[in-house]
């Protein structure tokens, strides 16, 4: 059975065709066309933290392909009333996927061990597979192909960064963090990564206004994820040198957008002159959440229409 846990559950041609159908989808939709590609199918939310965009973007997408989601209130149960086993596959019983955003990245390993339906990483403290096709989508949007683009994340080497280092691998971008000596992604990730793509162009260096001087795409995140609320000040004066700013900016290409995965602390990680300005795609991006992950749930549900229309 087929999950999306991590990026590394695919291919990168699996990965590239999984963007190109939600592109094709997107602009079906600008047209005007919502065509029924999972009429009658259902997909279950189940959420440990609060969220916007994943759950607004899943229930809506489902919703316009003529399908259902369902979000799942703390009342099911999850890991409380009854051994994962059960939970699982009797909720596999009831609906064609699951979508789990989860605190810890092996809750949702639990769930996908069960095969008893397809299971998407909605996110965890790990990754944030998501999230990085709505990234890759924007920025083919705003340059015509994410080919060979250098995409440079300014901030915490987080689940967000541990995600895009790996879609730019697949597709042969160049990714860049910039962050303070401690912050750097995971090491045993960016083992796993170079032992699946040992050509990939990625690196991690300490001064963002080096960092952007080439880039295409500059991103960043919060600087203080949920659950790490005891570190906020220590933070702070971390990053302080790594705000999203006007002088930042100008180190760059005029031609870099400006990317964030939202909710942004503005004034902290990125400034309102930024985040406003005219290279700063945040709401699109934010838009992408839900025709990447159409893309995503066709080709996890509905194969067929994708042979007939995209490929």
């Amino acid at each position: 059975m087929q999950h999306l846990i991590t990026l590394f559950d695919i291919t990168p041609d699996e990965l590239r065709l999984i963007l190109k159908t939600g592109i094709e989808i997107k602009s079906r939709l600008l047209a005007g066309d919502r065509p029924d590609i999972l009429r009658n199918h259902v997909i279950a939310l189940l959420f440990e933290k609060p969220s916007l965009r994943t759950r607004v973007s899943f229930e809506s997408g489902m919703t316009q392909l003529g399908g259902r989601g369902l979000f799942l209130t703390d009342d099911v149960g999850w890991g409380k009333r009854e051994s994962p086993a059960d939970f699982t596959r009797v909720l596999g019983q009831f609906v064609d996927a699951v979508v789990c955003r989860a605190k810890q990245h092996d809750r949702v390993e639990q769930l996908a061990q069960f095969d008893a339906m397809p299971v998407i990483n909605g996110l965890t403290d790990l990754c944030h597979p998501c999230q990085a096709l709505a990234d890759v989508t924007t920025i083919q949007e705003a340059f015509g192909t994410y080919e060979g683009k250098h995409l440079v994340f300014v901030g915490d080497g987080n689940n967000v960064a541990h995600s895009l280092a790996l879609i730019c691998a697949m597709l042969d971008m160049r990714f860049t963090l910039a962050c303070p000596d401690g912050y750097e992604m995971d090491a045993a990730w960016m083992k796993r990564v170079a032992d699946h793509y040992p050509n990939a162009k990625i690196e991690t260096v300490r001064d963002p206004a080096k960092a952007v001087a080439t880039a295409d795409a500059i991103y960043t995140d919060v600087w203080t994820s949920m659950g790490q609320e005891a570190e906020m000040e220590a933070r702070r004066q971390a990053f302080a040198n790594y705000q999203i700013n006007g002088q930042l900016m100008a180190a760059a290409p005029p031609t870099a957008r400006v990317l964030h995965c939202l909710p942004a602390v503005r004034g902290e990680e990125i400034t309102n002159e930024v985040a406003d300005s005219e290279q700063s795609d945040l709401i699109r991006q934010a838009g992408n959440r839900m025709h990447a992950q159409k893309g995503l749930l066709v080709w996890l549900l509905n194969r067929a229409w994708i042979k007939a229309n995209v490929q």
